[in-house]
């Protein structure tokens, strides 16, 4: 199999740049997920390694091949999309055997490579059906089946769970992390807005933003060690609450006053310049607790309670200019709305971010 690399590729419809330099290095065998909100640029990304979208400027190399002008065919590359785009009036053996039968492969060859990728993906008992005669879920396997029998170098996947109801869309997810684990040598690129996909199948994520790479790393990096606040914000689910803050003592360890709260020690690095700057303190809604004591991080009244059973959601107004700050408690939690509560953290989970936004480091 291959891998892949970005040399500041960039994308433009007329004077619009959408894809603003990427810079990405995809080693051979690593599953690597594109996430970002709707139109930050991770599909057109996705074609444009696939050869469905011209390349403005920068390089593209597949298996050390610069493939800007090689058409998508020969390029090496399997694409499953989120439609399926089976063929009707073909059974599940004919449509993963198409694009070999299209490549003149033996039809000994043919039936190896099907009946390989029918038992990987489960699906030898259905392969004499019509794809109208599968669920969903199903269907996306034969999709990816069809793709695993191309024997491609790059796996390319643009958001093939989101056509799934709930239920399926975890079974096929835990299919997909099967089939990496069966083809731990492939390269797999994964386009998705789903944060569980991206957690749980990923060995890194790529966060873009308006045509950018803001922060590639480890799933866990990122949900731990976010560089800014929009990859704080981004990853994790619920997001991070995010509190305005002031710098009152610069150090190794910075003294913050919190708005709502008390004055916090966080345990970053800041600069001695910087006292009387605004900032913002992050902290993630699992890592909040309620306590009754005066040690506490900051006060506030519940203004919604949503009981899960597993957690229960406390939304805590007063503190944010943009949401109310959300407390994430596990087990059910007995509150009335409208009573004050204290909650604390863990000072190695807590976040500050500067002005513009960056992560202070630690």
């Amino acid at each position: 199999m291959a891998g892949l690399v970005l040399n500041d590729i960039r994308k433009a419809y007329g004077q619009v740049e959408v894809l603003h330099g990427i810079d990405l290095d995809i080693r051979e065998g690593e599953f690597v997920v594109f996430v970002g909100p709707s139109g930050c640029g991770k599909s057109t990304l996705l074609r444009m390694i696939a050869g469905l979208e011209k390349i403005t400027s920068g390089d593209m190399i597949i298996d050390g091949q610069r493939v800007n002008e090689v058409p998508p065919s020969r390029r090496g590359i399997a694409m499953v999309f989120q439609s399926y785009a089976l063929y009707p009036h073909m059974t599940v053996y004919d449509n993963m055997a198409f694009g070999m039968r299209i490549a003149k492969e033996s039809k000994q060859e043919i039936d190896r490579r099907v009946r390989a990728a029918a038992d990987i993906l489960q699906l030898t008992q259905y392969l004499d059906r019509l794809p109208k005669a599968l669920s969903g879920g199903q269907r996306q396997r034969v999709a990816i089946g069809r793709a695993i029998c191309r024997d491609p170098k790059v796996f390319l996947f643009d958001e093939p769970l989101s056509n799934l109801d709930a239920a399926l869309r975890v079974a096929t997810r835990i299919e997909i992390a099967k089939l990496k684990e069966s083809m731990p040598e492939t390269t797999m690129v994964y386009v998705t807005h789903d944060q569980v996909e991206a957690m749980t199948l990923a060995d890194r994520i790529v966060v873009l933003s308006a045509g950018r790479i803001e922060q590639v790393g480890a799933p866990l990096d990122l949900y731990e060690r976010p560089q800014n606040l929009f990859v704080a914000k981004f990853i994790g689910s619920p997001a991070m609450n995010i509190i305005p803050a002031t710098i009152a003592t610069p150090g190794e360890t910075t003294r913050i006053d919190l708005r709502g709260g008390k004055p916090v020690t966080v345990p970053v690095s800041t600069e001695a310049s910087e006292a009387g700057r605004a900032a913002s303190f992050g902290v993630r809604p699992e890592d909040l607790t309620v306590t009754t004591g005066d040690d506490y991080l900051f006060e506030g009244r519940v203004s919604l309670v949503e009981a899960l059973g597993e957690v229960t959601l406390l939304y805590i107004e007063g503190l944010s200019d943009e949401e109310p700050i959300l407390a994430k408690i596990p087990g059910i939690f007995r509150v009335e709305r409208g009573q004050t509560l204290r909650f604390t953290a863990d000072a190695a989970k807590m976040h500050l971010f500067d002005a513009d936004g960056q992560t202070y480091r630690r």
